[in-house]
């Protein structure tokens, strides 16, 4: 049987630091909304099937105006979120389970729409050899951890830093072991939040971590890849967009470049 990979996007969040009525994931970049951006990046990769996890009132609004209005024939299905992040997850982790035995699942978030074809087939290829890797760069800032008054407690190594990003790629065997033991042992058979554990998961490596013991392998990831959080962001994001679409219009417009 062929292993199948798939992703999940997940588009549920509420955008409160966003400070604006629109989500996040429906504001627009270049003339599209950022959803629609994340979702061609994996349209165009070798992912095989794409699942969108989006506000449960939102469902509609993402079939008809996202993924039909721009022809995507990867998403397999859009589902609702639940409570936290992790929970958002594994709701979409659940469709895929559904269709697949085997295979590989890379977990995006969706208000990430720099991410690129070739990061996307990068992660593929590491988490055939890994079984569980996640992209990253290197901190170029010192960092800092403080207590609660702001006082200083330690300064991390910055070379053994990293800015870890999405998407967090592992074998569908390990991540669905993972959301079971957690589940299944941490959250009274199954009633809780991810925000109610005793060590708040914040990302999907963290939960492969800590309940299966795996090793998560970091790999080369890119600084344009960013989440968007702020109206800042949304800049930076729109500023690194319009330039990649000048750059390839300037590439198909030359005597080297493919036509």
């Amino acid at each position: 049987m062929k292993e199948k990979i798939s992703a999940i996007i997940v588009a549920a969040g509420t955008g409160k630091r966003m400070n604006s009525t629109v989500k996040k994931q429906y504001m627009e970049i270049a003339s599209q909304p950022v959803l629609s951006l994340t979702l061609k990046a994996f349209e165009e990769s070798d992912v095989d099937e794409i699942v969108v996890v989006a506000g449960e009132d939102e469902i509609s609004y993402v079939r008809e105006q996202i993924v039909e209005r721009y022809c995507f024939k990867k998403v397999v299905a859009i589902c609702p979120g639940g409570k936290e992040r992790c929970d958002s997850v594994y709701e979409g982790l659940k469709q895929i389970i559904k269709r697949s035995e085997l295979g590989y699942v890379l977990i995006h978030d969706g208000v990430r729409p720099l991410i690129t074809p070739e990061l996307i087939n990068s992660c593929i290829e590491s988490v055939r050899k890994y079984d569980a890797c996640i992209p990253g760069v290197p901190e170029k800032d010192t960092v800092k951890e403080a207590d609660e008054n702001m006082d200083v407690l330690r300064t991390p190594d910055r070379k053994k830093m990293y800015r870890i990003q999405t998407p967090q790629c592992f074998s569908l065997d390990l991540i669905k072991e993972a959301f079971e033991k957690y589940y299944g042992d941490n959250r009274d058979g199954g009633n809780g939040d991810c925000a109610n554990d005793s060590q708040s998961i914040t990302d999907d490596a963290m939960l492969v971590e800590k309940f299966t013991g795996h090793k998560v392998k970091i790999i080369e990831g890119d600084y344009k890849n960013i989440k968007i959080t702020t109206p800042d962001d949304l800049e930076i994001a729109e500023y690194y967009m319009i330039a990649r679409v000048a750059c390839n219009e300037a590439i198909r417009g030359s005597s080297w470049g493919p036509k």
